[in-house]
């Protein structure tokens, strides 16, 4: 027996937009549906958005995602900024806040910003608490998804094994979804430009580099949560650079913002970008050539997963098409042609949104789940806006 849980995913995906349409492809009675559609008008879920074309009578009344009842609030931890928003269940922001913060603060002071930031976005929209439904926060690391804790990163130091999801938990009384960086940006990506293509690679070049991976609309993470570390792949074995990962020759020694930063005499990957940005031919060079250097180890990437779009993200996107450019002479030269003419290669369409939306849907997809749902309708009214 489908429940009103599954009832609304068939609204969601567009299989069905009428309660005419749902008995009809469901088989279910016309007095079942109406239960379930009732209960899902009445908790706030779904709501009716206009009418249908009929053939003759009443026109019927199609039924609708309600994306702003419920909200999430999300955010996006990089090595050096920190980015909150509060977002509808549609992923669409409708407040945000961002801090140049380094994350080597430690979990306790970097937490502790996101907590009041998040109340700072309630109060500016006149929203109360009760409407938060989800927490997600993306960072820089490998996460164990069970427990909300962070693996590893070699960026996050005293942040291994702490209770992420727990203590923003204990302060929202919502679900708390953590994920890495990488993974939420690729999400956000395929969710706004590329849901048409069922695989997308996208590499995000900051201070390190991280990979995410989306297949058929789903993030892989891999058997152990650490799909996607391309950067400490070693490519040179013989090369004095020392990785932050403590190895020598790995691509993010090589290819990374920072590696870039330091060649240049530069304290960051946004300094490199405002080089790369006034026209420095140095820095230009430096870009196309570190390009070139990653689009070797993405060139085995592309030949492995046979992706229909690769996303260059992070702040080597924001370097025009120079840093692009080496990425796609390197895969271009390195893999089959069958393997890459239907290959597009582009730039992050959101910027610096793209680990929010992706993060906001991951939340929206757990809080609008079919278990989910169900569960909230079952449970007493107070406990309703959580989706447990």
């Amino acid at each position: 027996m489908l429940t009103a849980g599954h009832i609304l995913q068939l609204i969601r995906d567009g299989s069905c937009r009428t309660r005419k349409e749902l008995i009809e492809y469901t088989g279910l009675s016309r007095s079942t549906i109406t239960d379930r559609v009732d209960r899902l008008i009445e908790a706030g879920y779904i709501h009716e958005s206009g009418v249908a074309s009929s053939g003759g009578g009443r026109p019927p009344s199609v039924l609708d995602l309600d994306a702003g009842k419920r909200l999430v609030l999300v955010a996006d931890l990089g090595a050096g900024h920190a980015h909150v928003a509060l977002t509808d269940l549609a992923a669409r922001p409708l407040a945000e806040e961002h801090s140049e913060m380094r994350i080597d603060r430690g979990p306790d002071a970097v937490l502790t910003w996101v907590r009041q930031a998040f109340q700072r976005l309630l109060d500016r929209t006149g929203m109360p608490r009760e409407r938060v439904c989800g927490i997600g926060v993306d960072l820089p690391g490998s996460v164990d998804h069970g427990t909300g804790r962070l693996i590893r990163s070699f960026l996050m130091p005293g942040w291994d094994d702490h209770p992420i999801g727990e203590s923003l938990s204990a302060a929202f009384g919502v679900p708390v979804l953590v994920e890495n960086d990488a993974n939420a940006m690729a999400l956000g990506e395929w969710w706004c430009s590329w849901r048409s293509t069922r695989a997308l690679l996208l590499v995000k070049v900051s201070t390190g580099i991280g990979t995410g991976v989306v297949l058929d609309g789903t993030v892989y993470r891999g058997v152990e949560d650490a799909a996607g570390n391309l950067g400490h792949v070693r490519l040179r074995e013989s090369d004095d650079r020392v990785c932050t990962c403590g190895s020598r020759g790995c691509v993010a020694s090589l290819a990374s913002g920072h590696a870039l930063a330091t060649d240049l005499g530069m304290e960051s990957s946004r300094d490199v970008v405002r080089l790369v940005q006034a026209g420095d031919p140095a820095a230009i060079a430096r870009a196309q050539e570190a390009g070139r250097t990653l689009g070797v180890l993405l060139a085995t990437a592309v030949s492995l997963l046979n992706p229909g779009v690769l996303v260059l993200a992070g702040d080597m996107a924001e370097t025009g098409e120079h840093y692009l450019t080496g990425i796609r002479e390197s895969v271009y030269r390195r893999s089959l042609p069958y393997t890459t003419r239907n290959l597009k290669i582009v730039t992050s369409s959101l910027g610096r949104r793209a680990g929010i939306v992706g993060t906001a849907v991951i939340v929206m997809e757990h809080v609008l789940s079919p278990e989910a749902v169900d569960a909230a309708l079952a449970a007493p009214s107070g406990r309703s806006r959580t989706g447990t």
